[in-house]
C-alpha cells in the first residue's frame, strides 16, 4: 500500500511560544506602540496636507466612478466592513493566486473583536495536551498552500490571514451583514430539502472531545457560484434547532466565497445554527489562530490527480482538557489555533456527534439536478487514485484518548449522485471512498 502524505506547516518548536518568540513579539508591540506614539505627534502637522490631498482626489475621479451601481450608504458600510475584517499589517505577501496575505500581530487578529475574548488578547496560550494514543506517523511537507510558492514568511508573533477585498463582498452576499457566513437555512441532519447534499460517514449517542482524520485533496469542479463543494470533519453538539453548535474544518471550493475554483484550507463554527453567530475563517471574530506558515482561506496546492499521485491532509479537532479551548490541527504536530470554549452554549462541555464527510449545494438553477462535483467527482466505487476518500477515522474520549469510531452510520442523501463505501484494514483503520458527479443518467 502506497504511504500517503500529511501536512504539517511548523516544526514542534514552532508551534509553542518559547522565550525567544515572546521575546520578538515583545519587541514588535513595542514598535508598534512606538510608531503610534510618534503618528499622534505628526498627526495634527499633517491634517491640512490631507484636507488638500482629499479635494484632489474628488476632483480626479472619472465619470466611471460616479457610475458605479452602488448606493453610497452601501459603499460605506462595505468599507466599514473591510476596516473591521482587515487589520493592519507588518507585511503583505502576494500569492501566486493573486491573494494578498497580510502579516498581523497576534494580538490584532480578528477574533479578539469579540466582547467575549478581550481577556486572551494578552495571552500567548502553551501547546495543549494531545490526546492518549496519539501517534503521528503522517509526513511532514515543507508547506501545502500556493501563497508560500513565493518564499516569504511572515515574522513570528504574527498570523497569515488572507486579505479580503471589495469584490469578495459584493460577490458573496446581497446582505453585507451575511458576508462569511452560510445562507441561514432549515437544519435537519435526515433531508436535503434545503439544496445541501451529503455523502457522509457519523457516529452519536455518546460524548465526544474530538476527532481525527486524513482527507485527500481534489479540485471538483461546481456548476455555478451559487453552489459550493467540500470535504470536512464536523463537530457537533446541540439539538438540529436553533441551538445548533457546530465546528468545522476541512477543504472547500466556493466561487462565491474565494472567487476561483481553488480548493481552500477553511474553518467554520456557529452556536445558533448559522443563524447569526459564527463564520468562514477568519471573517468575523472567534477563532484565534496561533500558527504563522497557515493562511486560513488560501488556496491548497499540490492537490491530488486521477490516477496519479494523492496528497491528502491529516486533520484533528480536540478539546484541551486544561483550559476547554477546541484546537485545530494539520498534519504532524502543526497546530493553527484555537476556538475558545466561552464562544459556545453546548460546545462548552462536549460534542454529541462527529461526522466525516462531503457536502455540496445544489441550486436547481437550471431546473435539474447540478453538475457540481463532490469529491473527486467519481463514485466511491472507482477506489483507490480516482475516488475522493476518508481515513484514519478516529475520535476522542472524555479521557482525552483517541479511540476507533463504534456503532457508525453511513449516509448519502442521493446515492444515484453521490454515494459512500465504508470499509476497514490494517494500514488505513476506519476509512471510506465517497463522491460523485452529480447529474448523470441516474441522477437526473
Amino acid at each position: 500500500m502506497r504511504k500517503k502524505n500529511s501536512v504539517s506547516c511548523t516544526n514542534h518548536e514552532n508551534e509553542s511560544f518559547s522565550a525567544e518568540t515572546r521575546r520578538q513579539y515583545h519587541h514588535l508591540v513595542v514598535t508598534e506602540q512606538t510608531i503610534t506614539q510618534q503618528s499622534h505627534s505628526l498627526k495634527f502637522a499633517i491634517l491640512p496636507v490631507l484636507f488638500v490631498a482629499f479635494l484632489f482626489l474628488l476632483s480626479s475621479i472619472t465619470p466611471k466612478v460616479f457610475s458605479h451601481p452602488l448606493p453610497f450608504n452601501q459603499t460605506l458600510r462595505i468599507r466599514a466592513l473591510l476596516s473591521k475584517i482587515n487589520k493592519p499589517s507588518l507585511k503583505t505577501i502576494e500569492s501566486p493566486d493573486g491573494d494578498l496575505i497580510d502579516c498581523v500581530l497576534f494580538h490584532q487578529q480578528p477574533a479578539f473583536d469579540h466582547p467575549e475574548l478581550q481577556g486572551l488578547r494578552q495571552r500567548l496560550l502553551d501547546p495543549p495536551e494531545r490526546p492518549k494514543s496519539y501517534n503521528n506517523t503522517e509526513t511532514e511537507l515543507e508547506s501545502f498552500q500556493l501563497w508560500t510558492d513565493s518564499g516569504e514568511s511572515c515574522p513570528e508573533g504574527t498570523v497569515p490571514i488572507r486579505r479580503t477585498r471589495e469584490e469578495d463582498i459584493l460577490r458573496s452576499s446581497s446582505n453585507i451583514r451575511r458576508f462569511g457566513k452560510k445562507p441561514v437555512r432549515s437544519v435537519r441532519r435526515d433531508s436535503s430539502a434545503s439544496g445541501h447534499e451529503h455523502a457522509v460517514v457519523f457516529v452519536n449517542g455518546d460524548q465526544y472531545y474530538g476527532a481525527k482524520a486524513s482527507i485527500n485533496v481534489w479540485a471538483p469542479q461546481v456548476q455555478n457560484q451559487d453552489e459550493f463543494s467540500l470535504s470536512q470533519i464536523w463537530v457537533i453538539a446541540g439539538s438540529f434547532g436553533n441551538d445548533l453548535n457546530t465546528i468545522e474544518a476541512g477543504w472547500q471550493v466556493s466561487p462565491r466565497l474565494y472567487g476561483d475554483n481553488n480548493p481552500r484550507f477553511f474553518t467554520y463554527w456557529t452556536t445558533d445554527a448559522y443563524q447569526v453567530t459564527g463564520c468562514y475563517n477568519l471573517l468575523c471574530s472567534g477563532f484565534v489562530q496561533t500558527n504563522n506558515r497557515i493562511a486560513i482561506g488560501a488556496a491548497i496546492s499540490p492537490r491530488s490527480v486521477y490516477n496519479g499521485r494523492q496528497f491528502d491532509l491529516g486533520l484533528m479537532i480536540w478539546k484541551d482538557p486544561k483550559h476547554g479551548h477546541w484546537w485545530l490541527e494539520i498534519g504532524s504536530g502543526g497546530l493553527v489555533g484555537y476556538w475558545p470554549a466561552n464562544l459556545f452554549s453546548h460546545l462548552r462541555r462536549e460534542a454529541s456527534m462527529v461526522q466525516f464527510g462531503g457536502e455540496i449545494v445544489n441550486s436547481g438553477s437550471r431546473g435539474y439536478h447540478t453538475n457540481t462535483q463532490m469529491g473527486s467527482g467519481q463514485f466511491a466505487d472507482e477506489g483507490y487514485r480516482k475516488a475522493a476518500y476518508f481515513r484514519n477515522l478516529q475520535v476522542v474520549d472524555w479521557d482525552n484518548s483517541l479511540l476507533p469510531l463504534s456503532n457508525i452510520h453511513q449516509l448519502a442523501d442521493h446515492s444515484n449522485c453521490y454515494n459512500i463505501r465504508l470499509a476497514t484494514n490494517k494500514f488505513w483503520g476506519t476509512y471510506f471512498y465517497y463522491g460523485g458527479p452529480g447529474r448523470n443518467l441516474r441522477c437526473p
